[in-house]
């Protein structure tokens, strides 16, 4: 079916477009009473519906953000957009998601869509360490809030970077484990290839040293050498690595996990193996989803307030896009321990 355009409306209603086009906008004062109706009658026979984008570009009123994210198969990222849109409503603007498995090259298309369709201001939460992919639309006009991501050397200057201290929160974590007992502890992710990651992985590392054990011994998941970064298959990959650590001759006796989905899963793989989370193993996952608090055993994780990020993210996106702020700048805040009861003393501390 045909769609049919402004200009068929303003043949029928016998005005000239731009007529039509201040009727659309709400511009009635000076127009006469006749030909306004004449422009409804002629819309509602022809049943035209204006282009919500069109309309904004020729009125310079774009409300609207985009936001990517790797997956909303992981409820973290769910959970982000539910939050960035609360804020964002608030001040009259809509959220337009989009999932981009942390593909550069889907990413770029995808914000090529969006400058395309008018949005002018993105969220971008993939965390790769190079945004090279994206700079050319940062030099025609996009603005850019990376979340869930440090600053790196070579970033654009107008980069806005909002995210947690990764490091600090794995090594939480982790030592939440040591002064439990626990020496030999695994650490479960898939591919280390996005700056959140590679610092989750340090913080354990670090963990570790100041422990006095070498991090170079410590039970590492085959998976986090990969370059799939299983954001879609977080919890199928959890439950095969602890399945094929709990098989090996140096068992763990915790396990640090790059997320919660992830965590999740390596609880069930512990169950496939007989054994029970915290009595036989403990795990630690990161973030803090719903689940977490819901699962059985509740989950120990590492929170990140999410509220928080998300409205700063939009306030800082949204002050780009109005102009008020041009320089970029990072948001670092500390997330903290929330210790539930997967965790616990190795069994051969409590003498069972």
């Amino acid at each position: 079916m045909t769609k049919v355009t402004i200009h068929e409306v303003a043949r029928a209603a016998s005005v000239s477009p731009s007529t039509v086009s201040n009727l659309l906008n709400g511009r009635t004062q000076r127009m006469q009473p006749a030909t306004q109706a004449r422009i409804e009658t002629a819309i509602r026979k022809l049943g035209y519906h204006p282009s919500r984008v069109a309309r904004q570009l020729r009125t310079g009123q774009v409300r609207a953000i985009g936001l990517v994210v790797p997956s909303v198969g992981n409820p973290f990222w769910g959970a982000l957009a539910r939050h960035l849109e609360a804020a964002a409503l608030t001040e009259g603007y809509h959220v337009l998601l989009c999932n981009s498995e942390r593909d550069p090259e889907r990413e770029r298309s995808y914000l090529e869509e969006l400058w395309a369709d008018g949005i002018r201001g993105v969220v971008l939460c993939s965390s790769l360490p190079s945004l090279d992919h994206v700079t050319p639309l940062l030099e025609r006009g996009l603005r850019l809030v990376a979340f869930d991501r440090m600053a790196q050397a070579g970033d654009p200057p107008s980069l806005v970077n909002v995210t947690v201290d990764n490091a600090v929160g794995a090594q939480l974590a982790t030592e939440h484990l040591l002064q439990l007992g626990h020496r030999r502890i695994a650490f479960i992710s898939g591919s280390l290839g996005s700056i959140n990651r590679k610092e989750r992985f340090r913080g354990f590392r670090a963990a570790l040293e100041q422990a006095g054990l070498d991090p170079d011994a410590a039970l590492v998941s085959p998976d986090a050498a990969t370059t799939q970064f299983g954001d879609v298959e977080a919890a199928e990959l959890g439950r095969a690595a602890a399945t094929e650590l709990l098989r090996g001759r140096r068992k763990p006796t915790a396990i640090v996990a790059i997320n919660d989905m992830c965590a999740l899963g390596v609880c069930r793989g512990i169950r496939d193996a007989g054994l029970e989370v915290a009595r036989d193993v403990s795990v630690v996952g990161f973030d803090d989803i719903l689940l977490a608090e819901l699962y059985a055993p509740p989950l120990t994780t590492v929170h990140q307030p999410l509220p928080e990020m998300a409205a700063a993210a939009f306030d800082h996106l949204r002050a780009r896009i109005e102009g008020s702020a041009t320089a970029g700048q990072s948001l670092l805040l500390r997330p903290h321990l929330v210790v539930r009861e997967s965790t616990a003393p190795p069994r051969s501390k409590r003498g069972t």
